[in-house]
């Protein structure tokens, strides 16, 4: 049975320790809980199979422990589930739901199963409950915006449980009793008190913390910042801050049922050193997930120092949690996020608050230059960079610097997303965006981190259309078009291409004009049409031929004969095979040449003429000797011995093979399948094309 925590890019969560003793109180909430599980559902009353997993809720607003709870009951019960838990969090920090489609990846990634860059909700969701249908999973879906979302989610398998905590009732999903949460009991509230305060400040006047209770209303978080409070004054006693809470002048925000978190938070907060309050204030503006000592100096402009021994204090106080990483990060629980923006408002200009945020964004995008440039240590110029930059941003080595990627990275999405959100910083967003794309391509590489990459070109888009940017519009059009077609959503990629090519004529840009052309073709290959395919391959080898780049423009005869040769028209694709290897050959590349001429041979023997495809062969193989091509030589010999078979000569065919095996390290084969006629490669021959598989 395995743990496994989700990270739905809102917030980072972690799998909790299996130490009970932290927890206090609510034994009748788990009881009850409990006991739901057993009991039996509307559809099994009615002699029916139940349809879904059972959903158990536990509501109660930010802070009331509700999290804390659904973690105990997932402890108690999780052996219940051979198949592991799965956690995931359905809201950022400060309130915002997360998509159902960012939560349903997230989920099937923690099961390993792959799913595909921009795949739509309706897919993921479909492929999520297939992943779960045949296990016994524990899900905890933690702080749940709305029915929506759970509903969305929810396993059809009988055998699994849903754990789900949300601030209301879940409306809309049949047979789901809530267990709403209240303060906890007197006892347990002074005992969560005593953990902060010692035994004898307790002992001494039980009667002042009982009255501490109840100005708390039993409320955990309003408790812990009680329990900070005192422990950060060992000479003040549980009596004055009890009279503190029941005198403290309440404001407007008091008047609603958080009322005496609100009044402990500001008290906490007034009586902070100036600098501590100003960075409490502005972690409002921090992406959301776990803090770092890095994005609280650059929100507050002070030293890394400085802001770490803060983030200490702020732990000390109750108001942070550390978040157990190696990198010294810190939580920023949920209840604390609308207190710190509705501070931050009051008491900060608007025009400081947009300074704090460029400043974190610009911390943000020299962490990647540096997370980047470190891979490039074969480099003296890159060398140099590195030495040019402060202490603070430098990492040790490239698996430093790949590890703080990784851990990093749920919190380097949103601010992506945060950046191009807010609008007013468009430049910082859009180096931000490039930084991030360069970092994942340098350590994880563009092929495993399609999923992110397809997001963040998906900001990009948003934030050329709005400033007005074809050639940045034209840009991201063609990446989120070459990851459609690489998914198989070909006619998404399609349009994508046209609307980049749109974009590279109105920006002037020949390169995505020329490279658009050439991606509508190949979309239009792809969907097995193609006459147009090589005619938009001709309007791209046009556009190259004009601007004389002829190794480019040789590699484009081959994409048109190509999709000449799936047409059945071999003596279009003869002409241009025969042009493309011209071409190579007035470039000097031996290679392409090699491949070129093997493509040749290949549509003359489509075409029914085998000696010439024989003669084409020998030459193409000649050519690949001198490429030192291993690979292609292997392939020609297998083509060579095929055409010989097909002549009436076996013996010489079996030769060729032995050679093609001795060439490969490998047994030869006994004989091949016959090779049908027709554009299909045959079974033996390695398929080796000249036409690049990038569009």
């Amino acid at each position: 049975m395995t743990d496994q925590a989700v990270d739905t890019g809102g917030a980072r969560l972690s799998a909790p320790s299996a130490d009970g003793d932290q927890f206090l109180g609510r034994a009748r909430e788990l009881k009850e809980l409990c006991a739901d599980i057993e009991r039996a559902g509307l559809d099994t009353l009615a002699g029916r199979k139940p349809p879904r997993a059972r959903v158990l809720l536990i509501a109660g607003r930010p802070g009331s422990g509700r999290t804390t709870l659904a973690e105990e009951l997932v402890r108690q019960v999780a052996h219940r589930y051979p198949d592991g838990v799965l956690r995931a969090r359905l809201a950022e920090p400060d309130g915002t739901p997360v998509p159902v489609e960012r939560a349903a990846r997230a989920l099937l990634a923690a099961l390993r199963v792959p799913a595909p860059a921009g795949a739509a909700e309706d897919d993921l969701c479909a492929a999520l409950r297939a992943a779960l249908a045949d296990r016994r999973k524990l899900l905890l879906l933690d702080d749940a915006a709305g029915a929506e979302q759970v509903d969305a989610l929810l396993p059809e398998a009988p055998d699994c449980l849903v754990v789900a905590v949300a601030k209301g009732p879940l409306t809309g999903i049949s047979d789901v009793r809530p267990c709403t949460l209240g303060g906890l009991d007197t006892k347990s509230a002074v005992e969560l008190l005593t953990r902060y305060t010692g035994s004898v400040r307790i002992t001494v006047d039980p009667r002042s913390a009982e009255s501490l209770v109840e100005a708390c209303q039993g409320h955990p978080a309003t408790l812990v910042l009680a329990g900070g409070w005192l422990a950060a004054r060992p000479k003040a006693s549980v009596a004055d801050l009890a009279k503190r809470m029941h005198t403290y002048p309440p404001d407007g925000a008091e008047e609603t049922d958080a009322g005496a978190l609100a009044r402990i938070f500001r008290l906490v907060h007034e009586e902070l050193p100036p600098a501590a309050a100003r960075i409490l204030r502005l972690l409002s503006l921090a992406p959301a997930g776990p803090v770092d000592d890095h994005t609280a100096s650059a929100l507050a402009g002070c030293s890394v120092e400085a802001a770490r021994a803060t983030l200490d204090d702020f732990v000390a106080l109750g108001l942070l949690r550390p978040a157990g990483s190696p990198l010294a990060e810190y939580d920023v629980p949920g209840w604390l996020h609308p207190l710190l923006r509705s501070l931050a408002e009051a008491q900060e200009r608007p025009g400081e608050l947009q300074l704090a945020r460029a400043r974190m964004l610009e911390r943000t995008v020299r962490l990647l230059h540096s997370c980047r440039t470190i891979t490039e240590t074969d480099s003296d110029r890159s060398r140099e960079k590195i030495q040019g930059l402060p202490r603070p941003l430098r990492f040790a080595d490239p698996r430093a610097a790949a590890d703080w990627l990784r851990v990093r990275k749920p919190v380097l999405l949103a601010s992506a997303r945060l950046a191009v959100a807010d609008g007013e910083l468009d430049t910082l967003a859009r180096r931000l965006l490039s930084q991030l794309v360069r970092a994942l391509a340098a350590h994880v590489g563009t092929q495993a981190a399609a999923v992110d990459l397809y997001g963040v070109h998906g900001l990009v888009l948003d934030v050329a259309e709005r400033r007005g940017l074809p050639r940045e519009r034209a840009a991201a059009l063609l990446n989120l078009g070459d990851l459609d077609a690489r998914t198989g959503r070909t006619q998404d990629a399609l349009a994508r291409y046209r609307a980049a090519l749109d974009a590279g004529r109105e920006a002037n840009d020949p390169y995505a004009t020329g490279r658009a052309m050439e991606s509508v073709g190949g979309a239009h290959l792809e969907l097995g049409d193609y006459e147009r395919a090589a005619d938009w391959f001709g309007r791209a080898l046009a556009d190259r031929l004009a601007r004389g780049e002829r190794a480019e423009a040789a590699r484009l005869y081959g994409r048109i004969a190509t999709a000449h040769t799936y047409a059945g028209r071999y003596g279009e694709a003869l002409r241009n095979w025969r042009a493309a290897c011209a071409a190579h050959r007035k470039g000097g590349d031996v290679a392409a040449l090699a491949r070129a001429l093997s493509e040749t041979a290949r549509v003359q023997e489509y075409a029914g003429h085998p000696q010439e495809s024989l003669r084409t062969c020998q030459e193409a193989e000649r050519w690949a000797r001198r490429a030192d091509d291993v690979r292609l030589q292997a392939a020609l010999q297998l083509r060579l011995a095929d055409t010989l078979e097909r002549l009436g000569d076996p013996t010489a065919a079996r030769l060729h093979r032995a050679t093609a095996g001795r060439l490969l390290g490998e047994e030869a084969p006994e004989r091949p399948s016959q090779q049908a006629r027709g554009p299909e490669p045959d079974a033996d021959a390695c398929e080796i094309r000249s036409a690049s598989n990038e569009d």
